[in-house]
């Protein structure tokens, strides 16, 4: 098992994520069912896929008798886009705020020695946008990770 193939956010607008990501943030998507209330959303991204789906149907397929409590506390969960400068960080920063993302934490030079921010999406996911100067990526622009 040393991949992860499909990462699922439940979600509870399927309109207002599809706007946010595809409209604001320029996500590649493919739509299933009626657009103006989707199924489920899957993100025709490079590398590990990404899918949107509606929070309340998501507990239910985890467990239908007993489905887990949503909350809305920190999950400990962060998603990541990896730029390859301090500009493209920029660039995707002011993005996600033009699109009306929750600004928590502007990029800025962090402790490990990168450059860094934090965003939330209209369902409270945690994006961080950052940069570091010894980070490699393939030629898919998926980060290479060593030591």
């Amino acid at each position: 098992m040393n991949r992860l193939n499909l990462l699922t956010l439940g979600v509870k607008n399927m309109r207002e994520s599809l706007r946010f990501y595809r409209d604001g943030l320029g996500f590649e998507v493919l739509v299933y069912g009626e657009e103006s209330n989707p199924d489920v959303i899957f993100f025709n991204n490079n590398g590990t896929k990404i899918s949107l789906f509606p929070i309340e149907r998501l507990t239910k397929d985890i467990n239908e008798q007993q489905p887990p409590e949503i909350g809305t506390g920190f999950g400990g969960i962060t998603l990541a886009y990896n730029g390859k400068s301090k500009k493209e960080v920029d660039e995707v920063y002011s993005l996600a705020e033009k699109a009306g993302a929750k600004i928590v934490k502007k990029p800025e030079t962090v402790f490990w020695g990168g450059y860094s921010g934090y965003f939330q999406d209209p369902n409270g996911y945690y994006w961080e946008v950052a940069y570091g100067e010894m980070w490699e990526f393939d030629e898919n622009d998926m980060l290479i990770v060593k030591k």
